[in-house]
C-alpha cells in the first residue's frame, strides 16, 4: 500500500515515470468521459472536468489501492440525474446546487462509515443485485441519450419505457444530422476499441466530431453543441446545507455511498490480488469519502472508481495512486487553456460515448453464471433488473436487497440436513447421495447440520430429525448430530435441543453430538444443556461418537459390534489420528 502518509522509500524514478505515463493516459480518456457523464447527470459538461480535478488530488492521500482511477462514472451520474431530477429542473442553478450537495453528503457518509469501520455494510448489496442493477442501468443510460442522439427535445425519466415511448412519439421531428453524428461516434469508438485498443478512442472520436462541427457549421444545421465554456479552475464554495435538501437527498446518498464503496472495493481487490498487495476497506471508504466531500467545495459531482479507466491505468504502467495526480494535472491544464476548443463539441458525439460506455455495463455472461451457479441468485438478479427498469433506480436496488435478504432467510430457515454413512477403511462419514460406498450403521442415525442453529431454523431441524426417525421400517436407537458445520447457536436453539432430547427420550432414542466447535460448546455449557445431557454425549467426531455408542451397547448386550466397526474403520489405515476422545472432552 502506498499513500502520501506512508513510507515512499521504495518509490523510485521508474515508479514516477510509470505513474506519469499512466496518469496522462487516463487523463486523456477522462476529458471526453467527464464531459459526457456530466451531461448524463443533467449538468453542463464543464462540471465533469471539475469533478476530475480536486477528488483526484485527494484520493492518493488516504487511498490504499495502487491502481484505482478516481472520477465520475456512468452509474453514479445516472443516480445523480434520477434523484436530483425529481427535485429540480435539469440545467438550473438549483439543480447544480443539489448535485454538489449530494457529493458532499455522500462523502460525509463514507467518511463516517470508514471511521466507524462499517465497511461490511457494503455486503448488503450482493453480487446478484449489482449484476441486475448494472444491466438495467445500462439500458436506462442508453435510453436517456435518445434525445441527444436523435436531435429531439425529450423529457428526463429513470424509466426506460417512458424514455422510449417519448422518443417514438417524437420521431416525426427526427434530426438526421444529429443522428449521423451520434451513430458515427458510436461506430468510430467501437471500431477503434476493437482494432486499435491502445489508442484513446473516445478522445479521437470527440476531437474528429468537434473539427467536423466547426468546419461544416453543424451548429447552424441544428446539431446541438456544448457551447461556450468559461476557462479557469473551479471556485471555492461551501455547499448549501439546506435541511430540507438534506432530508430529500438522504436516501439517495446512502444508496450511492454503498454502490460506490462496492465498486471501489471490487476494483481494488481485483488489482491488489493481481499485483500481490492488500487494500484496507475502511481506508478506502475514507479516501473516496474525502474525495467527494472536499471535491464538493470546488463544485465537484460525486466520484467513484472507474472500471474502464482503472484497467487503462494498470495497463499504462501505474505504480501507485499518484497516477491520479498526473491525470488531475492534465485536467487542470485543460481547464486553464483548452476550454475554448470544447465549444464546438457536438452533444450527439457525447451521447454516442455514453451509449458505448453503457454497453460495457451489460454482462450477460455474469447473469448466466449466477443462474447456473445458484438458480435463486439468477432470479434475484432478474428481479432487480426488471424492478429497476420499471420502477426506478433506488426502488430497484432496494427491491434487490430485500429479495436477496429473503432468499438468505429462506435458506437459513430450511438448512440442508444430510444423513451420513460410514466410509470403509476410514474414520470418515459422508453423504451416501454423493458417496455410494458410504454405509449406514445399523441402529444409528448420523446427521450433519449444514447451517447455524438459531431461532430461524430450530423448529425446522427438530421436525427433520423426528421425521427421519419415524420413517417406516427404521429402527433407530441413537442419533448422532455432526456439528462441525454449526457456527452459531442461540437460546432458542438450545431450547429446541432440550425439546428434541425429551422427545427422543420418550421414543427410547439417545442423542449425541460430534465435532462441535469451542464457541458452540461454550454456549451449551453456559446454558446448562451440557451438564443436563452429560459429557459422555459429546464427542470429537462422528467416528468416536459411533464407537462410544456401540461399545455401550456391547456392554449391555454382550455383542461385538464396536470391535467390528473399529476393524472396518482401521483396515489399511496408515495414519491414525492420535487425538483421543478424552482430550476433546
Amino acid at each position: 500500500m502506498l499513500s502520501l502518509f506512508e513510507s515512499t522509500e521504495e518509490y523510485g524514478p521508474g515508479d514516477a515515470r510509470g505513474d506519469l505515463t499512466a496518469g496522462l493516459t487516463v487523463g486523456v480518456m477522462l476529458i471526453p468521459q467527464g464531459m459526457a457523464y456530466a451531461v448524463l447527470a443533467g449538468v453542463a459538461p464543464i462540471y465533469g472536468l471539475f469533478a476530475s480535478l480536486v477528488p483526484l488530488l485527494v484520493y492518493p492521500v488516504l487511498g490504499t489501492s495502487r491502481h484505482l482511477a478516481v472520477g465520475v462514472t456512468a452509474i453514479s451520474m445516472l443516480i445523480v440525474g434520477a434523484s436530483v431530477g425529481d427535485l429540480a429542473q435539469a440545467g438550473t442553478p438549483e439543480y447544480l446546487t443539489l448535485a454538489v450537495l449530494l457529493a458532499a453528503l455522500v462523502g460525509a457518509l463514507e467518511i463516517v462509515m470508514g471511521l466507524a469501520r462499517l465497511g461490511f455494510l457494503a455486503n448488503l448489496i450482493s453480487r446478484p443485485v449489482i449484476a441486475g442493477f448494472s444491466t438495467a442501468a445500462a439500458l436506462i443510460i442508453a435510453s436517456s441519450q435518445l434525445g441527444n442522439l436523435l436531435g429531439l427535445e425529450l423529457g428526463r425519466s429513470p424509466r426506460v419505457h417512458v424514455l422510449v415511448a417519448d422518443a417514438v412519439a417524437h420521431l416525426g421531428n427526427l434530426h438526421l444530422p444529429s443522428l449521423a453524428v451520434g451513430a458515427g461516434s458510436i461506430v468510430g469508438i467501437v471500431g477503434l476499441q476493437r482494432w486499435r485498443p491502445r489508442l484513446p478512442a473516445e478522445l479521437i472520436v470527440v476531437a474528429v466530431a468537434t473539427v467536423l462541427a466547426w468546419s461544416l457549421g453543424l451548429g447552424e444545421s441544428g446539431v446541438e453543441l456544448v457551447g461556450d465554456i468559461p476557462a479557469g479552475l473551479p471556485d471555492f464554495a461551501v455547499p448549501d446545507l439546506d435541511p430540507g435538501s438534506l432530508r430529500q437527498l438522504g436516501s439517495t446518498a446512502v444508496t450511492l455511498a454503498l454502490i460506490q464503496f462496492m465498486s471501489v472495493i471490487s476494483l481494488g481487490r481485483v488489482f491488489a490480488n493481481r499485483h500481490r498487495y492488500t487494500i484496507d476497506p475502511n481506508r478506502e471508504l475514507m479516501a473516496v469519502g474525502a474525495s467527494n466531500l472536499l471535491g464538493s467545495f470546488f463544485q465537484s459531482l460525486p466520484v467513484s472508481g472507474s472500471w474502464s479507466r482503472t484497467t487503462v491505468n494498470e495497463q499504462a504502467g501505474a505504480r501507485s495512486a499518484l497516477s491520479n495526480v498526473a491525470a488531475a494535472a492534465l485536467i487542470g491544464l485543460t481547464l486553464l487553456f483548452l476550454t475554448p476548443l470544447f465549444g464546438y463539441v457536438p452533444m450527439p458525439a457525447l451521447a454516442g460515448l455514453i451509449v458505448v460506455a453503457a454497453a460495457g455495463l451489460v454482462d450477460l455472461t455474469e447473469l448466466r453464471y449466477l443462474y447456473l451457479a445458484r438458480e435463486s441468485d439468477g432470479w434475484v438478479a432478474l428481479g432487480t433488473f426488471l424492478t429497476t427498469l420499471v420502477l426506478g433506480i433506488q426502488e430497484g436496488i432496494l427491491a434487490g436487497i430485500v429479495a436477496a435478504t429473503l432468499v438468505l432467510l429462506y435458506r437459513t430457515t430450511r438448512p440442508h440436513v444430510a444423513e451420513l454413512g460410514h466410509l470403509r477403511s476410514t474414520r470418515s462419514f459422508r453423504n451416501p447421495d454423493r458417496f455410494a460406498e458410504a454405509e449406514p450403521v445399523e441402529g444409528l442415525l448420523v446427521l450433519r447440520v449444514e447451517a447455524g442453529f438459531s431461532f430461524l431454523n430450530a423448529r425446522t431441524l427438530r421436525n427433520v430429525i423426528l421425521e427421519k426417525i419415524r420413517e417406516e421400517g427404521r429402527d433407530v436407537r441413537a442419533v448422532v448430530i455432526d456439528g462441525m458445520s454449526i457456527n452459531y447457536l442461540d437460546t432458542t436453539a438450545v431450547e429446541a435441543l432440550q425439546d428434541i432430547t425429551n422427545t427422543l427420550d420418550g421414543l427410547g432414542v439417545d442423542l449425541h453430538f460430534a465435532g462441535l466447535t469451542g464457541p458452540i460448546r461454550d454456549v451449551i455449557d453456559d446454558s446448562g444443556l451440557g451438564l443436563w445431557l452429560g459429557s459422555d454425549h459429546f464427542h470429537i467426531d462422528p467416528y468416536h461418537a459411533v464407537l462410544h455408542i456401540l461399545e455401550r451397547w456391547d456392554l449391555e448386550e454382550g455383542t461385538e459390534r464396536a470391535d467390528a466397526y473399529r476393524a472396518k474403520a482401521e483396515e489399511e489405515r496408515e495414519d491414525v489420528d492420535p487425538t483421543s476422545e478424552a482430550e476433546y472432552l
